[in-house]
């Protein structure tokens, strides 16, 4: 009997080395994918926009940039084909999530010039997108993730796929989408619903739709994740393809401490006029429309 028990005791033993072995082989792991997705901001702990940085452990609001670059494989040279910022609240267990269409006009801050914002990211990287979409939204920018059109594909196969609620019917690149609920099985099934505009006579603003609806819900899938092992095979399934200033545990805390807040989604579209410069398409947006669209990003934050 005592044999017996020596014997059970030691596989127990073996099995909880072994399982602490992994778990800090999976961390270990995690970390180094992690410490490859990292490029902070030349700015310091904190926006030039805020006083003091907001404080995780406070669930202080806060926002975040979303920049998707038009490029493959692990390049994030080129521009921004996609740039979506969210502005979280704990506190009202709610997130707003603005896209800015690519062509709208205003300054490029730090080439002291007028242009497309989209081109802010091949002149300057995230830095100089940060810094013009700043100035033109007027509120901090905290924290910034780009992801290229690899990462983009991965991240929805490492999902498993995501559900979008589609306006109606088309046909893209070999896809054909139906009206209503559907699922997006892979990641190329997902960017071709994403990048359609041609077929949709909102154009733009209609693409900037379908784009806003797949990070919703990549969204809400991610806050459900409460295990490493799951945050994990995300990290590695777009480690090459994603840079962001945010560390491992910023991630982890903030996935801990603001997932409540995808409880509420809302969608905020801002709009303009299409007009040629020089023979060059751009989009004006109307000084009260930005104001508008300041004055509710403002009050999200929290900002006076």
């Amino acid at each position: 009997m005592k044999k017996a028990l020596i014997a059970i005791g030691l596989i127990l033993g073996t099995i909880t080395v072994a399982i602490i072995g992994y778990g800090i082989y999976l961390y270990s792991s995690i970390q180094n994918t992690a410490g490859e997705m990292h490029e902070p901001l030349d700015r310091g702990d904190k926006s030039d926009k805020r006083d003091a940085a907001f404080d995780i452990s406070a669930q202080d609001p806060f926002s975040i940039l979303i920049a998707g670059v038009d490029s493959r494989e692990d390049t994030h040279a080129g521009r921004s084909d996609t740039l979506i910022v969210l502005t979280v609240n704990p506190k009202e267990e709610s997130i707003k999530m603005l896209s800015i269409p690519r062509d709208t006009r205003t300054e490029i801050v730090g080439r002291g010039t007028d242009d497309k914002i989209n081109h802010a990211y091949a002149f300057g990287g995230a830095q100089m997108t940060i810094d013009t979409v700043e100035n033109f939204l007027d509120i901090p920018i905290d924290h910034y993730v780009s992801i290229n059109m690899d990462g983009f594909t991965q991240l929805v196969d490492a999902l498993g796929g995501v559900s979008v609620e589609n306006a109606f019917a088309f046909s893209q690149n070999g896809y054909q989408f139906e009206e209503g609920e559907i699922f997006l099985e892979t990641g190329d099934e997902a960017l071709a619903y994403a990048r359609m505009r041609k077929q949709d006579n909102r154009g733009d603003f209609g693409r900037n739709d379908r784009q806003r609806q797949i990070v919703e819900a990549v969204i809400k899938q991610g806050a459900q994740f409460s295990s490493i092992t799951k945050a994990g095979a995300i990290l590695d399934a777009v480690g090459e393809s994603v840079r962001t200033d945010l560390q491992l545990d910023g991630m982890w805390e903030l996935q801990s401490n603001y997932r409540g807040a995808a409880k509420n989604i809302e969608q905020l579209e801002i709009t303009g006029e299409g007009t040629r410069i020089n023979n060059i398409y751009y989009l004006i947006i109307p000084q009260e429309e930005i104001a508008r669209v300041q004055g509710e990003l403002k009050s999200h934050l929290e900002l006076s």
